[in-house]
């Protein structure tokens, strides 16, 4: 009977995040959200997402999951997606994740992550509207870290992956994660219905809301450590 309490209890926490509450109802909270989360990662530079690596990123993927579970285990996850183009950074484009699973997972867990997409192969991923498969579809690799990595660094994945967690969980992994696009989402913040290419190509103005988003990460690429 308690697993079926704890399947419950995941089953609403992927709905709260992928846009079923009311708390996550606004995709201006995920774009404001991401803004945070890049100030969070930044604000350590001994632990920071190396500025060598931001300034070639061709784009980002900015997410926050919840994990939990006992036995039976489950998460969800809303975030956005953004990308580098001939005139600046595009707007955002709502993405999600969630599922369920089996496994010695007892716990729960609030993970921030931030995906730096290396190449252009990566973004047109997050364009095609379909889901992509970390580890599957395109490769992804744990990023480098800190001052140290500043010099000489070549990209061995089409995509960096890090994290910083809240709460007590094990095994964490993005390999094998599904992420998708929530197209919903992305027709009530522009006010009619778009494509992840339309939006992730610069071809659809930038909304007002994602001003502090851009102003985030431009900064955060050219901080002095």
């Amino acid at each position: 009977m308690r697993t079926i309490y704890v399947l419950i209890a995941i089953v609403t926490l992927s709905a709260v995040l992928l846009g079923v509450s009311p708390v996550y109802a606004s995709m201006q909270g995920d774009v404001d959200q991401a803004a945070s989360t890049i100030e969070r990662f930044q604000a350590v530079p001994e632990k920071a997402i190396p500025q060598a690596v931001l300034r070639d990123a061709r784009g980002l993927a900015i997410m926050t999951v919840i994990k939990a579970g006992f036995g039976l285990s489950g998460r969800g996850g809303a975030g956005v997606v953004v990308a580098r183009t001939q005139h600046g950074w595009s707007g955002p484009s709502a993405i999600g994740t969630g599922g369920a699973g089996f496994g010695l997972q007892i716990g729960a867990q609030v993970t921030e992550f931030v995906m730096v997409l290396n190449t252009d192969a990566a973004v047109q991923a997050f364009s095609r509207n379909v889901n992509v498969t970390l580890g599957g579809d395109i490769s992804v690799a744990a990023g480098p870290i800190g001052r140290n990595a500043e010099i000489g660094i070549m990209p061995v994945a089409a995509i960096y992956t890090y994290s910083r967690s809240q709460g007590l969980f094990a095994g964490v992994s993005l390999e094998g994660t599904v992420i998708g696009t929530r197209n919903d989402a992305n027709a009530e913040y522009y006010g009619h219905r778009v494509t992840p290419e339309e939006v992730l190509s610069g071809r659809i103005p930038s909304p007002p809301g994602a001003t502090r988003l851009v102003q985030v990460l431009s900064r955060q690429m050219f901080a002095k450590r």
